[in-house]
């Protein structure tokens, strides 16, 4: 929870401090610059935000100010570390050559692209990623369960979200995996992360904005929790909920550190000093935080590293050493040296920095920060060199990166977990199906599942009930348990029971199936609780088909997924689109394999869940 309340900091940064209400490009926000060499003279600045990670940078710096006896002491570096939650001030440093540095996340470089990329010699170089966001949230209204809802029956829903912070690029990703654009839905752009300028208060205080992005006690404060609705009590507002989180999407944000295209040619064994030398003190910064979560007892040298970011970040974000300080690094998921590689080496990481440098250009040029798309270049580090100046030991990542929490099935309840779904159709009887029609679909669920790593993908095979509803009728008029009457296209019939006759309503698809799991039917030529169950394994069969082809189809393109979190079931004929198809088209309308991004809750529990 506390990395949002840095990330706060970090964002409340961040570029428009100013009156921000409508989309800019942002050179217009940073006004004309001059490149200009970057200053000789040591130290060499450094920005810093106030977030968790930032704290394996001071430990390895040994404070603001480079200490002798320091990790980057001595390596021989002089480094002074700055804030830089004023990402303008940061992009302007950087173009006049005060820093070489830049601190910021992948969606942030890449709206200030145009402006830092068109010069060769400040084209990033990004060198180094420091942790995955997990504190940050879209909240919504009571009436919008999904991301699907967004644009229902073609009304906008309006969304508070601070210009040019972290969460445009969360919504960016929400608003992509549920097909929609900036031009589906109107932003409402706000001034600060938070605070009374903030999208929290927006949304708390104007009835019309349906969701707003937030931090982790912003998210609180209008819910009450991550998994609770507000009360409308203690000043939360009634129905409010997470509709999405980075907790699920949890490879949404990438916190980075670049550095100019110039400077990185002629000093380039300063610059693997510098990550080197951070991701030895991430080991050790690691180290400290869960010895004294394993022991409860704060050794002198992590209680020192605390003290350190209490009194940069101050004590205002940072009240306390053992709750605010210790849960801002608890919460920070530290990137190691096998996730640099992973990051920027690995082919077919869907979240590695290829994959996230198109995002967020096609982020930058689609919603108006630039008109151009200007990349940037990765390192090309050799990491067995920086694992020998970090002394640590080298190792390959895994291929396939396992998703946080989504080692177990999720529950039944769906519904209530789904965050976002998406639909492929078959014909009857169908289990396989072209793989060149429905690549669209395949590339976005192979997306979801990794920007999602939270969450499950299930994929949810679902068959047509109409079979099953003629074979009951057909059965109970032969048992004289169903009676039928009116004409060939009105027909109405009732079902008798000890009580009378009372009409059967075919389109309540929960009694129905209720009805034939009774067994009453059984025993005639036509069964129906067996049709029914063929449509299940028919739905399962669907869905089983789809993973393999899923599976198949990322093998052909390189792609590596983990299909854990892939989970193929079948439901049926228990929720169709059209409960009574009167047509073949609505028919088919329920031959169809859904899939659905699902919350992965393995903690929550209720007091019957003791019973066991």
């Amino acid at each position: 929870m506390f990395r949002t309340t840095l990330f706060a900091l970090t964002a409340s940064l961040l570029f428009f401090a100013s009156q921000a209400t409508a989309q800019e490009k942002f050179s217009s926000i940073t006004g004309p610059l001059d490149v200009k060499p970057v200053q000789a003279s040591e130290p060499i600045q450094v920005p810093f935000i106030t977030w968790g990670g930032d704290a394996a940078t001071f430990y390895a710096n040994g404070g603001l100010d480079t200490k002798p006896e320091s990790i980057y002491g001595k390596s021989g570096l002089k480094l002074k570390l700055t804030p830089g939650d004023d990402f303008v001030q940061q992009v302007k440093d950087y173009m006049g050559g005060k820093s070489p540095f830049l601190r910021g996340t992948m969606r942030m470089l890449g709206q200030a692209s145009e402006v830092i990329g068109t010069d060769p010699r400040t084209k990033p170089v990004v060198v180094l990623q420091l942790s995955w966001s997990a504190g940050d949230h879209i909240v919504s209204r009571e009436n919008l369960k999904t991301l699907n809802d967004l644009k229902r029956d073609g009304k906008k829903a309006k969304i508070a979200c601070q210009q040019g912070g972290p969460h445009v690029g969360l919504l960016y990703d929400a608003l992509a995996a549920a097909q929609l654009t900036n031009q589906d839905v109107e932003i409402v752009f706000v001034d600060d992360l938070t605070g009374p300028n903030g999208a929290a208060e927006k949304f708390r205080t104007d009835p019309t904005i349906d969701a707003c992005c937030v931090i982790t006690p912003d998210m609180i404060g209008l819910t009450g929790g991550v998994d609770s609705a507000g009360t409308g009590a203690e000043g939360t507002v009634k129905g409010a909920h997470v509709l999405v989180s980075t907790q699920n999407m949890s490879r949404s944000i990438a916190d980075v550190y670049a550095v100019r295209h110039d400077w990185y040619e002629a000093n380039r064994d300063k610059v693997e000093k510098f990550v080197a030398g951070y991701l030895q003190g991430a080991v050790q910064v690691k180290k400290l935080r869960d010895d004294f979560e394993k022991t409860q007892r704060m050794s002198p040298e992590y209680r020192n590293l605390l003290a350190q970011c209490q009194t940069i970040f101050g004590e205002e974000v940072l009240p306390t050493l053992e709750v605010d300080a210790h849960g801002l690094l608890l919460d920070c998921n530290f990137v190691s040296l096998p996730g640099q590689i992973a990051f920027f080496e690995q082919t077919g990481n869907l979240s590695g920095f290829n994959s996230k440098l198109s995002a967020a250009l096609d982020l930058a040029t689609q919603w108006g920060y630039a008109s151009s798309r200007k990349g940037f270049d990765p390192s090309g580090f050799d990491y067995h060199k920086i694992a020998e100046l970090a002394k640590i030991e080298y190792s390959e990542p895994p291929r396939i990166v396992q998703g946080e929490g989504v080692m177990e099935f999720p529950d039944d309840d769906f519904d209530n977990d789904t965050i976002v779904s998406f639909t492929i159709s078959f014909e009857p009887n169908q289990t396989d199906f072209s793989v060149d029609r429905y690549g669209m679909e395949f590339d976005r669920a192979l997306q979801s599942a990794s920007t999602f790593g939270g969450a499950a993908v299930v994929i949810r095979g679902h068959s047509d009930p109409t079979k099953t509803l003629v074979q009951l009728l057909k059965a109970g008029m032969e048992k004289g348990i169903i009676r039928r009457t009116g004409q060939q296209g009105a027909y109405k019939y009732y079902l008798n029971t000890q009580n009378g006759s009372n009409e059967l309503d075919l389109g309540q698809t929960e009694a129905m199936v209720k009805l034939i799991k009774s067994g009453a039917f059984e025993g005639s030529a036509d069964s129906p609780l067996q049709t029914m169950q063929a449509a299940l394994n028919l739905s399962h069969a669907r869905a089983e088909q789809v993973k393999q082809a899923i599976a198949d189809y990322a093998e052909k393109k390189g792609v590596n997924v983990n299909l854990s979190q892939l989970q193929p079931v079948g439901a049926g004929i228990s929720d169709p689109v059209v409960s009574k198809p009167a047509s073949m088209a609505e028919a088919k309308q329920n031959m169809r394999v859904e899939f659905r991004i699902v919350k992965v809750n393995p903690e929550t529990l209720s007091e019957s869940d003791f019973d066991f």
